[in-house]
């Protein structure tokens, strides 16, 4: 559906930093490094970076999302996800656990990045009897 999304930052060495660290226990890495961008993804292959980050005004309303949302292999890599990014500086929105409210086994936790963007990490766990 989606070839890539672009986000759009304050402090591009700060929230380089922030979404390797957080996008790490997700199996993503930074891959490519510009001036003023970086691009990350799973495979290193041109055109599969699907997540960039640019510099910009990242103050700039409105903010095209609510939520940006990284599928996550399992609640643990949730649960390290959630800690990478408070270690990285980010600030808690919602820790890990199940949200019956969206539906049966989606496991998420919530971080906002330096430029307060809700980013979320989500395992949809089969098992979960909520």
């Amino acid at each position: 559906m989606f070839d890539h999304i672009t986000l759009r930052v304050g402090d591009l060495h700060k929230s380089k930093a922030f979404f390797a660290a957080v996008l790490a226990p997700l199996g993503y890495k930074m891959l490519r490094e510009k001036a003023d961008s970086a691009g990350f993804a799973i495979e290193d292959v041109d055109g599969k970076r699907d997540f960039w980050i640019h510099v910009g005004d990242a103050s700039q309303q409105p903010h095209s999302f609510s939520c940006l949302g990284f599928g996550a292999p399992s609640k643990r890599a949730v649960d390290d996800f959630y800690a990478a990014g408070l270690a990285a500086g980010g600030r808690d929105n919602g820790a890990p656990g199940y949200r019956p409210e969206y539906h049966r086994g989606y496991y998420a936790a919530f971080v906002l990045d330096p430029d307060g963007h809700n980013i979320e990490a989500v395992f949809v766990d089969p098992t979960s009897p909520v």
